[in-house]
């Protein structure tokens, strides 16, 4: 640690104690924070919340009184947290098919502080709501990524969180012969440096594992006026995206998932030779464009969904 970084540590006084920060002098002006979390279940479980069947009741309206509660509490739970007048609290819950709800708070006052505690809590007790809602029928819920998006007022000024590149596996798919649709699996194992384990194109070259983002699915349906039955796999892709634009991606970049598996992007489309079925039926193919190929550098297990990041090597 730095000097500098030491100096800004005022919850430290001269003598090494803790301090609580008095702000008697700092002028009153509007303050904002916004934080967000996710929790991650069976998609089992998210199916049951969806449909108001967990037993215990309303699980995401329970969580949202618990994180307005918790967000105003904040003082009463972190030592040197001021007490304020919060002016504001609302959280809001996104479905992330097929096994995740994110979580967003978002929490305002006119005060001599911020309310970036307040946000952060909100979204814990939220989400800790949904696990003791949840537990009966599944422990292996999993909340993470719970962390400040954005902050408004105050001398600090504003503070928006930078935009990471990271999505989510909508279905993991295989096929024992190449040139046919996949077949969607409830999880894949990957070898470094071989690919998929029982997947066509696994093996000593470069185009290991396809992956194609649901987006470019989507977008490709929505071109069309024809009636498409289009299903995980149906591509031949082996991994389904969600959130990030891989089509956009560049050989050399590198994708890592939750459990460690890590991809190098080794090309983006390929040439289509005879066209796919959904080619002929349609006239276009987006694998062709969007789709991306890569090669296995960490092997592991990949279920869908797991949660992704991408690197962006290639525009060091």
């Amino acid at each position: 640690m730095t000097d500098k970084n030491k100096k800004e540590l005022t919850h430290i006084n001269k003598e090494g104690q803790v301090n609580m920060v008095d702000v008697s002098s700092k002028p009153i002006t509007a303050r904002e924070a916004v934080a967000t979390g996710q929790i991650q279940m069976e998609p089992e479980t998210l199916d049951l919340i969806k449909t108001g069947q967990i037993e215990k009741g309303a699980v995401l309206e329970t969580a949202r009184l618990a994180g307005i509660m918790a967000a105003k509490k904040t003082s009463d739970l972190i030592p040197l947290c001021h007490p304020l007048f919060i002016s504001s609290v609302k959280i809001e819950f996104e479905i992330i098919e097929p096994a995740s709800i994110k979580i967003i708070c978002k929490v305002k006052t006119s005060g001599q502080t911020g309310v970036e505690m307040e946000a952060l809590q909100g979204v814990s007790s939220a989400a800790l709501t949904i696990y003791d809602m949840s537990k009966a029928v599944d422990k292996t819920m999993n909340i993470g990524e719970i962390k400040l998006l954005e902050k408004r007022g105050g001398s600090s000024g504003e503070f928006i969180a930078s935009e990471e590149l990271k999505g989510q596996v909508v279905a993991v798919s295989t096929s024992i012969e190449k040139g046919t649709k996949k077949k969607p699996l409830l999880e894949i194992n990957l070898k470094e440096g071989h690919g998929i384990i029982e997947d066509a194109h696994a093996g000593n070259w470069h185009r290991q594992v396809s992956l194609l983002a649901e987006e470019s699915i989507q977008k490709m349906l929505d071109s069309t006026d024809q009636e498409i039955r289009i299903g995980y796999g149906d591509f031949a892709e082996n991994i389904t995206t969600r959130g990030v634009d891989i089509g956009s991606l560049h050989p050399g970049d590198l994708i890592t998932f939750q459990r460690g598996v890590k991809l190098e992007v080794t090309q983006i489309g390929k040439e289509c030779h005879t066209g796919c079925a959904i080619a002929q039926q349609v006239g276009d193919c987006v694998m062709p464009k969007e789709g991306i190929f890569a090669k296995v550098l960490n092997g592991g297990k990949i279920k869908p969904g797991d949660t992704y990041k991408v690197e962006l090597v290639s525009n060091d």
